[in-house]
């Protein structure tokens, strides 16, 4: 355990932030896949909606792109938002574009002469590239004042997290480190706490004298869409329980925090991470994984997934994965929180579900049919359904569920302009701490483990379908 690293961390956490005006946004990675399709559209829309901050694009691969190449590639990712404004086009006009390897330290020094300091650094990287991207950071001078934005998964499992964590606190303090989860944008965090910690009626039955269990579940109807080459390395579990839906379990378990502040909600979030486990510490019994054979999705065939380009089909890796955990505080102690998450099933489901237990017993006379009571938030749109048993409209003795809906506002930027927003403002609230960050692998190693020594089967479900038969949904 690294906890002297960790309470330093959690100590200057504490201190009041150095928000110096960040004045060029150095992408590293720019031509690939995640910068066209999310980042530069987030910045899109943040520029848009934040004429005020100037700003400059530096944009960094290996592709032997010019200037020209890539200001097209950032002019067709800001129209997807339709980024307008004086901003928008001064971003456009200025951006350039270096061929570099970023894990030679001789190619930084034209990489921050191409800069304006200070600079945020967005690592759009894979994660053994970004390790040795910044080891080469800590052999050339870097600007005063710069951050870092660390995409996930964050290292590949905990020891490699810890080594990262050790490595980048000596390019930069912690405050100045961004870990950053796109799923979690500040509109789905604050929908989270709002519904958790703005309703009486709500708040004093999450806990485990009143909630029979809670269900995290990300099941995609998109197939591997062009990721093969990350995808095939980290699998399901790694994709997306380890970093997105962990977060969200920390979310819905968490305390009330006293303020809105990083701090204080980073430190929530800790203390539930640190009290999650595997339910009984049993791997074998309480995880499944499964992978997709070929089928349909909608009106496309989907191969099989080893038959995709790119894939290994000797790695095993899985595009379902399910995991029961235990989070051992007070309130929660015995309640089983289980995360689901695959890809290429036929109806998508993106939500948290809270399921009550049962009344003691009902009166004499009434009948129930027998439906708990539940809170299903969706993310994606963001939505928030609650059912509820009420007296049918044919006998009046008979309970029947009936739902309540309502819809979450969305925010006005895109999820990667208010990662980005939090970067530029010096605000960590959306980014993961480095202590967290090795938990969040803590708790999923002895699954990996597990399945790496094949004690858990990989079983198989048609594209399409709802996953293997037998799974619950």
């Amino acid at each position: 355990m690294h906890l002297r690293r960790a309470a330093d961390a959690v100590t200057m956490e504490h201190m009041a932030p150095r928000n110096v005006p960040i004045k060029t946004l150095l992408v590293l990675g720019a031509s690939g896949d995640l910068s066209a399709r999310l980042l530069l559209p987030g910045l899109g829309g943040l520029i848009t909606e934040h004429p005020d901050r100037a700003l400059r694009l530096v944009g960094s691969g290996a592709e032997q792109w010019d200037d020209a190449t890539w200001r097209k590639r950032v002019q067709e990712s800001f129209g997807t938002v339709d980024a307008h404004g004086p901003l928008v086009d001064s971003v456009l006009h200025d951006t350039r574009y270096l061929t570099a390897d970023v894990t030679d330290p001789g190619a930084w020094p034209a990489l921050f002469a191409a800069c304006t300091a200070p600079v945020a650094i967005f690592f759009a990287l894979p994660p053994p590239v970004t390790a040795k991207a910044c080891q080469a950071l800590t052999q050339v001078d870097v600007p005063a004042h710069t951050r870092l934005v660390l995409e996930k998964p964050f290292g590949t499992d905990e020891e490699t997290a810890a080594a990262l964590n050790d490595l980048i606190l000596t390019i930069a303090p912690e405050d100045d480190i961004h870990r950053v989860d796109h799923f979690l944008g500040k509109s789905t965090v604050l929908n989270l706490l709002g519904l958790r910690f703005a309703n009486r009626i709500l708040e004093p039955v999450f806990t485990a004298e009143h909630v029979e269990r809670v269900d995290i579940v990300f099941d995609e109807n998109l197939a591997l869409e062009g990721r093969a080459g990350y995808y095939d390395g980290a699998g399901a579990l790694v994709d997306m329980v380890q970093s997105h839906l962990l977060q969200i379990l920390s979310l819905l378990a968490m305390e009330p925090p006293s303020t809105l502040s990083a701090a204080d909600l980073r430190d929530h979030k800790a203390g539930v991470l640190r009290a999650t486990h595997v339910w009984n510490d049993d791997p074998v019994r309480f995880s499944r994984r499964a992978r997709y054979t070929a089928g349909r999705l909608g009106d496309r065939h989907v191969p099989n997934y080893v038959d995709e380009k790119g894939i290994d089909g000797s790695r095993g890796t899985e595009t379902l994965a399910e995991v029961t955990l235990a989070v051992d505080t007070w309130r929660w102690a015995g309640v089983p929180f289980r995360i689901r998450t695959g890809k290429a099933i036929g109806t998508p489901r993106k939500q948290a579900a809270v399921t009550f237990k049962q009344t003691p017993r009902l009166p004499h006379g009434l009948v129930s049919d027998g439906q708990p009571n539940r809170i299903v938030i969706g993310f994606g749109p963001d939505t928030m359904d609650i059912q509820l048993g009420v007296n049918g409209p044919g006998d009046p003795l008979t309970i029947e569920q009936t739902t309540l809906h309502s819809e979450f506002g969305p925010g006005a930027l895109p999820a990667y302009g208010e990662v980005l927003l939090g970067v530029l403002d010096a605000d960590p609230s959306l980014s993961v701490r480095g202590d967290t960050a090795e938990d969040c692998w803590r708790i999923v190693q002895p699954v990996l483990d597990a399945w790496r020594a094949d004690k858990v089967p990989l079983q198989e479900y048609r594209a399409g379908s709802a996953g293997p038969d037998g799974w619950p949904l």
